[in-house]
């Protein structure tokens, strides 16, 4: 090996550990912020867990062949005539979205790591071939999911969350209300994840045997499988949460004045309505029956005030906390299956070309266990390391998060994933997390949302695919000076 080759060969390790680091300390640090967030779980269980499921869907079951340029953004011909232009702009690409995602995890914004990888091979294409090098109809498709991700997700999430409050916390003994309602709350859950990992997290498992669509394994064995591991899990929580203790005579009081309260709310505004509509005796009629509600409804506001201290409420977080685990680790494995590919990807293809004599561009390459497991490493580091930053902001920074509204976001998240793999539509996890916790914060009211943060958070993403872009440009010319092209 060339002197030439073994400096793109070493550039190509080092800018892959350090953008699947930043992978760690952005992408997979909001996956798992919402369980930090609601106190689900410690920030060192958060890791310790994010780790494990991470390196395992990277490792095991993550990409052994890799396109030679992602996503087909620019066309890998025009670099036949000179391959090594193509692998200063893969080194340019790692290095540009690697930077823009350290300084985005410094400011705790929650970016996309696709779309910082997408917008730096737009950048080095247009430096090196035009505008016309890129084919901007790709760009446009994944563009697009800045507004599907969110928009679906915590239209999802939002839903959730109600019926969640509508069938138990609302309920005059949310206790017997949890029993009735977890086993088909965890069936559901339990199949929507079989579901994520069979056609998400193992889609790169099933093309190593031979499916290359994600609707190449048939779909009858995915829902087969899930529906019996759903049934099972349903009657295993059937039986624990048949234990739980009924509330004490406190707390189911309690419970109820929160459902009197709520009950007198809605008769509240009907009945403004009414006095605002009528004229008259009939005006006078609804403004006493106004006063007297509303002097009721004070008054079951103060009894109820010290309902989240008390025992039926802490029981049914608790059920929520474990649901929320199980979802994050089934995000987190199918994450590090999937994204780990923003780094061993445009790694992968350097490697491959400093290998071979002569440099050329191939059509694809293959992606060893080495490197899957440097991918993984990479991002078990970044996660520990930095990763802290982006938990915080999306955890406690967009919106106030327990158990049970964490859960709500995690699942609809986990949804939006499976719903946009079987209808191929455009999709970022960050986003989709991110709108998935907005969700749940606007079923509490928009006053529930931290308008602030959202606003930074939404600028951050408008400017990912430039910002990766413009970076791009400066390093893929700073390479070319340094080795003289």
């Amino acid at each position: 090996m060339g002197t030439e080759s073994l400096i793109l060969l070493t550039l190509a390790i080092v800018f892959g550990l350090y953008m699947a680091w930043n992978i760690g300390a952005n992408d997979v640090a909001n996956a798992m912020g919402t369980s930090v967030g609601s106190g689900a779980l410690t920030l060192k269980g958060a890791v310790i867990i994010a780790a494990i499921m991470e390196f395992c869907g990277a490792f095991l079951v993550g990409p052994h062949v890799s396109e030679t340029v992602r996503k087909g953004i620019v066309d890998p011909s025009m670099f036949a005539s000179d391959p090594m232009m193509l692998a200063l702009g893969m080194l340019a690409a790692l290095l540009a979205a690697g930077t823009w995602l350290q300084f985005a995890s410094y400011f705790g914004w929650p970016v996309s790591t696709t779309h910082s990888i997408v917008g730096a091979i737009v950048g080095f294409g247009v430096a090196y071939g035009g505008f016309e090098a890129v084919k901007w109809g790709e760009v446009g498709y994944i563009a697009a999911s800045w507004v599907v991700s969110p928009a679906i997700s915590g239209v999802i999430a939002f839903v959730i969350f109600r019926l969640i409050l509508v069938g138990i916390f609302h309920k005059p003994d949310p206790v017997a209300a949890a029993k009735r309602g977890t086993p088909l709350i965890v069936f559901f859950v339990m199949v929507t994840m079989t579901l994520v990992l069979t056609f998400k997290g193992l889609k790169h498992f099933w093309k190593n045997l031979g499916y290359h669509h994600l609707d190449g394994l048939p779909l009858s064995v995915g829902i087969f499988c899930a529906l019996v591991l759903g049934i099972a899990s349903a009657l295993v929580c059937r039986k624990l949460v048949a234990r739980l203790q009924p509330g004490d005579e406190l707390s189911i009081s309690s419970a109820r004045h929160l459902y009197i309260t709520r009950a007198l709310s809605k008769a509240i505004m009907h009945l403004r309505r009414a006095r605002n509509t009528a004229d008259g005796d009939m005006k006078q009629a609804a403004d006493d029956a106004l006063q007297q509600t509303q002097a009721i409804h004070k008054s079951a506001t103060q009894l109820a005030g010290r309902e989240q201290t008390h025992s039926s409420y802490r029981q049914v977080e608790r059920i929520f906390i474990f649901l929320q685990i199980i979802s994050a680790s089934f995000v987190a494995f199918a994450h590090g299956a999937n994204d780990v590919a923003n780094a061993i990807g445009p790694m992968s293809v350097v490697v491959e070309m400093a290998w071979s004599v002569p440099m050329q561009v191939p059509e694809q390459t293959t992606v060893s266990t080495a490197m899957l497991a440097l991918g993984g490493f990479g991002i078990v580091v970044g996660l520990a390391t930095w990763g802290w930053r982006v938990m915080q902001t999306v955890g406690s920074r967009i919106t106030e998060l327990t158990p049970s509204r964490g859960f709500s976001a995690e699942f609809a998240a986990a949804l939006t994933i499976l719903v946009a793999s079987v209808c191929k539509l455009p999709i970022s996890t960050t986003h989709t997390l991110v709108g998935a916790v907005l969700g749940v914060g606007l079923a509490r009211g928009i006053g529930a949302l931290n308008m602030r943060t959202v606003r930074d958070i939404l600028i951050s993403w408008v400017v990912t695919v430039p910002a990766g872009a413009i970076l791009a440009v400066v390093f893929f010319y700073g390479l070319r000076l340094a080795v003289g092209h």
